[in-house]
């Protein structure tokens, strides 16, 4: 698969008092995982702030925990695009252990005004690098 890759360790403070990564981190890791692939993809959150004054906020999150992740555990995060809208974009995140799944999250974000919350348009620098990683995920 071609989606972006963001490598992460986990570490004591993303536990709960099982030892297990406290469910809500995943989000925290997604968050993290989707920002440097608009980064990596020369398309960075803050430019699109600066230059547009636009910003992507999450709309909906599905989640499933397949396998308990736990302290010092290396994961992976694949981030997909799978449907492009003009002002929304559908991503499948995947959270790996080496070939494990440990978690799927299906994520929808919306661009919005930052100064009014209102939708608007993906700019075409953003549409661009996002419709290339789901162009490498339909070829693959």
């Amino acid at each position: 698969m071609n989606a972006h890759r963001f490598p992460i360790r986990i570490y004591y403070e993303d536990t709960d008092a099982g030892g297990v990564v406290y469910h809500a981190n995943y989000l925290r890791f997604a968050e993290r995982a989707r920002t440097e692939a608009l980064r990596e993809a020369g398309a960075p959150h803050s430019e699109l702030v600066e230059l547009h004054g636009l910003m992507f906020m999450v709309r909906r999150v599905k989640m499933d925990y397949l396998a308990p992740a736990r302290i010092d555990d290396s994961l992976t995060i694949l981030t997909t695009p799978t449907l492009i809208r003009g002002a929304s974009l559908d991503l499948r995140q995947s959270v790996l252990r080496g070939d494990t799944i440990v978690a799927e999250i299906d994520i929808q974000v919306v661009c919005v005004h930052a100064a009014t919350g209102k939708p608007g348009r993906i700019p075409p620098r953003w549409r661009k690098a996002l419709a290339y990683r789901r162009a490498e995920h339909e070829e693959s």
